[in-house]
């Protein structure tokens, strides 16, 4: 699993800086955007269904449903409170699809899509995919996860399943826009605001750093010039004497 995580290694599409309450925020356009580039990867798999784990995941699903144009189903896993956001000891299963309805037949012996917005402690991942596999019996499965944290998990996949990220990220702490009244009351408007000036502040501090770089090769070279410069004027000081 680990193996093909590492060959894949998707980079990250943009350097972010963290907020001043220290969260990094994502918009609409950019979760739309990270969805849309996991299309070829998601189209080489041949999904016969896409399982959205709610709630993180029922919308970048919706988003990816519209270039890959098959059904969705919903399940919902509990790993953190609500009210606290600590995460539990154990993944509690709240809801899951019928098998007998007309969509959910499409998961026995057919090719699932297990999509999700993170994949952090890799912990509801994990429980997704070992109830399907237990409960609906496909005949093969994929995950795809708009950001993969780059921090240990603890869990691990099955070998057999295809693991898809669009971004790898740091171990920070994501606001989602679907999120924006959860974190102090925000409106959306001021969610993708927020989110703007992260990716902005991001990518103008990593500029900052590669035009650093430059100055610093170009004061390096000149003063290898000037050494080898004064190594001349002291030969020829040295002869003339």
């Amino acid at each position: 699993m680990e193996a093909k995580l590492a060959k894949q290694d998707p980079a990250e599409k943009a350097k972010r800086a963290k907020a001043a309450d220290g969260r990094i925020y994502f918009s609409y356009a950019q979760i739309h955007e990270a969805v849309s580039s996991c299309v070829p990867k998601v189209k080489a798999f041949n999904p016969d269904v896409i399982i959205a784990i709610g709630g993180g995941g029922f919308i970048p699903a919706r988003m990816l449903r519209t270039e890959v144009r098959v059904p969705i189903l919903a399940v919902s896993l509990k790993l953190y409170d609500h009210e606290t956001d600590q995460m539990q000891s154990k993944v509690v299963k709240t809801q899951w699809f019928d098998e007998t309805s007309e969509e959910g037949k499409k998961v026995r012996g057919k090719r699932v899509l297990i999509v999700d917005e993170v994949d952090d402690t890799r912990k509801t991942l994990k429980f997704c995919v070992d109830e399907v596999k237990k409960t609906n019996v496909p005949s093969a499965i994929a995950v795809l996860v708009v950001h993969n944290k780059l921090k240990k998990k603890l869990a691990e996949l099955p070998k057999d399943v295809v693991y898809i990220a669009a971004e790898n990220v740091p171990d920070n702490w994501n606001c989602y826009p679907w999120d924006a009244a959860k974190y102090d009351g925000r409106s959306i408007y001021e969610h993708e605001d927020l989110a703007r000036q992260c990716l902005v502040s991001g990518n103008k501090g990593e500029k900052n750093i590669v035009e650093m770089e430059k100055k610093l090769q170009k004061m390096k070279i000149q003063y290898d010039n000037l050494s080898a410069e004064l190594e001349r004027c002291k030969k020829n000081a040295g002869g003339s004497a």
